[in-house]
């Protein structure tokens, strides 16, 4: 077995990395959080044809992260970096998204649809350059059980601090601009710019970074800078795109189905970790609707959004200690409990609309935070014991998870909509609600959301830290170049 030394990632690094939150966080944020809202009440698209538009590029997502990951692993191994695609994708995302929020004025409900569904596709799409490859980093840059902490508490820092600015300041900054189609075209425009910027500032804080360490394994035919390779040569991602000999297309999923199936660490942690996108994207998406509907006060939705991310900023420092006291995955299952019991009190809603729900909201927003950070502080510690090889079809598939589960949340919110009787109307408008619709978009806020995170709790108890339990098999030592 090789020997263990700890070296601490580069300042530069770590600054770098935590950056490409505010890319991650904003375009994770603000299309869940207000998109469905600004297609019924802005552009009076009905609810169920909305539904396809916020959900069809989030499938386009999960059938293109694979092979994005895929071409990620390839660039790792032949250039020793993956910010090549994360570059690209930065660049190119700002189009798409200032384009969903720029639907021209005098489109029928049907081609607005259309046209949020195009410039959506294409947002997608550059999302999932930068943020496929930028998952698998860690991976690469540390194989320290604690550095990885340290990086993901870094970043999750700014991810809540991008959360809270995005999510609470683009609605403020919509209303600012006097609300409706032009308000939301002034919102597109500066979040993009802000995206743009964090992203930029991980290729350029990052790049260069994985030639600093050498990855040191356990000597092997054919194995070079920290990649493993079979004897022919090919890397991982090279290998699994043929089958029996046979070049397929398909072989990008492969990769990360495979270390589904033979990993249980893998699959226990990626299962939970959708099942809590879906939960979130589903309180997300009902929030504009609660603050409109529930609490009449359309721009109630900032403080619910800052009482739900501001703790965030708090805690994180709290929750990385406790961690190391208890271990990451006890300390995931005691935020995902504490999410789960705030959501449920907001049932009360349903009786008693009133700013009381600032308080659990903002004890979710406690529990949000311990559940963003220890997933993805657990995902470098299952990638390495797979094999970071793998690092990028993992990711892709990680991707393509949260992904779903954020794009079904308003995806559910809709359809319970629909469900209800809801009434699309223009910015102008805000059309009374039958008492069906009133019920469902508070149950869509609390107990949905509640329910999905105690099945993922029920999912991770079968959860064994790889790292932990793997060690002897998987023991490395950085050194520097």
């Amino acid at each position: 077995m090789a020997p263990t030394v700890s070296v601490r990632i580069p300042r530069r690094a770590v600054a770098g990395y935590a950056a490409g939150s505010v890319g991650t966080g904003g375009f994770g944020t603000l299309p869940g959080l207000v998109l469905a809202y600004y297609l019924t009440d802005t552009l009076a698209v009905p609810a169920l044809l909305a539904t396809l538009v916020v959900i069809v590029p989030k499938v386009w997502d999960v059938l293109i992260d694979p092979a994005v990951g895929a071409l990620s692993d390839r660039e790792a191994g032949g250039r020793q970096t993956r910010t090549r695609l994360m570059a690209l994708g930065a660049i190119t995302l700002p189009v798409g998204f200032i384009g969903m929020f720029a639907a021209p004025a005098g489109l029928s409900p049907v081609l607005a649809g259309l046209w949020v569904l195009v410039f959506f596709v294409l947002a997608t799409t550059s999302f999932s350059l930068f943020q496929v490859p930028y998952i698998a980093l860690p991976a690469d840059l540390t194989g320290d059980y604690g550095e990885r902490t340290r990086l993901m508490a870094w970043r999750i820092a700014v991810l809540a601090l991008a959360i809270l600015l995005v999510g609470a300041g683009g609605p403020a900054v919509r209303d600012a601009a006097g609300g409706g189609a032009g308000g939301y075209l002034v919102m597109g425009v500066v979040i993009a710019t802000l995206l743009l910027a964090g992203m930029l500032a991980t290729v350029l804080g990052v790049g260069g970074t994985p030639r600093i360490f050498r990855v040191v394994l356990p000597a092997e035919p054919g194995f070079s800078q920290g990649f493993r390779r079979s004897a022919g040569g090919r890397n991982h991602s090279e290998d699994v795109r043929r089958v029996n000999g046979t070049p397929t297309k398909f072989g990008e999923y492969r990769a990360g189905l495979a270390a589904l199936r033979e990993h249980p660490a893998y699959r226990v942690l990626l299962t939970a970790f959708v099942l809590q996108a879906l939960a979130t994207g589903v309180m997300l998406a009902a929030a504009q609707y609660v603050a409109t509907y529930t609490l009449a006060d359309q721009a109630a939705l900032t403080f619910l959004f800052a009482a739900l991310v501001g703790p965030a900023l708090l805690v994180m420092p709290l929750w990385t200690k406790y961690a190391a006291r208890v271990g990451k995955p006890a300390a995931f299952t005691a935020a995902s409990v504490l999410f789960a019991v705030a959501a449920l009190t907001m049932v009360g809603l349903v009786w008693a609309p009133g700013a009381w729900v600032y308080l659990p909201v903002a004890l979710a927003g406690v529990g949000y935070a311990g559940m963003q950070l220890f997933p993805l502080a657990m995902l470098p510690d299952v990638i390495t014991a797979a094999g970071r090889e793998r690092g990028g079809a993992m990711s892709g598939l990680w991707t393509a998870g949260e992904t779903t589960g954020l794009a079904l949340g308003p995806a559910v919110v809709l359809l319970l909509l629909a469900v209800g009787g809801f009434r699309s109307s223009t910015a102008d408008q805000v059309l009374a609600q039958p008492d069906a619709a009133h019920l469902l978009i508070v149950l869509a806020f609390s107990l949905l959301p509640a329910v999905l995170v105690g099945v993922s709790l029920l999912v991770l108890r079968a959860y064994r830290d790889p790292i932990l339990t793997d060690r002897p098999d998987h023991a490395t030592a950085e050194v520097p170049e």
